[in-house]
């Protein structure tokens, strides 16, 4: 009990430290806002960011194989600071979705996300309620099929 304490403390101070992604400081979920317009689409993004730091290569592979990333992108973009796996998987499947590849949404979400993914998304005609919104959200549950892992907040 007593070591708990000290652990906690240097995780909240991580927290604000520039260059420590949230993966790397093991955030809790609810500390992620994706801010997608879609309540569903943010639970599974911040649970994306669970598996994904417990599952890096799994995370990678998945973007490989389903959504035409190279493998060696996904891994360079999860050491980056500013870059979440939920975030790595909203860019790169909403690129799908639109015809674009993978890298000009990450460019479009650097650029400007102030947003959110919701603003992103409506940026690339995809905006929440879409037909393309739609189909994102039929892949993330394709996503957590591969995985065979319940949807966030499902029973278990």
């Amino acid at each position: 009990m007593k070591r708990a304490l000290p652990m906690a403390v240097l995780l909240w101070c991580l927290a604000g430290v520039p260059g420590v992604s949230a993966a790397a400081q093991d955030v809790p979920a609810a500390a992620y806002t994706p801010a997608s317009g879609d309540a569903s689409v943010d639970r599974h993004l911040a649970d994306i960011n669970d598996y994904a730091s417990r599952y890096p290569a799994a995370f990678a592979d998945e973007m490989a194989r389903y959504y035409a990333v190279p493998r060696a992108y996904v891994e360079a973009m999860q050491q980056q600071p500013d870059w979440t796996a939920g975030d790595i998987f909203m860019a790169c499947a909403l690129a799908q979705i639109v015809g674009q590849p993978c890298r000009a949404v990450v460019r479009e979400w650097s650029r400007d996300h102030e947003g959110g993914w919701k603003a992103v998304a409506a940026g690339l005609q995809a905006e929440p309620g879409s037909a393309q919104y739609r189909r994102l959200r039929s892949a993330l549950a394709a996503t957590y099929r591969r995985w065979d892992r319940p949807a966030p907040g499902a029973e278990k």
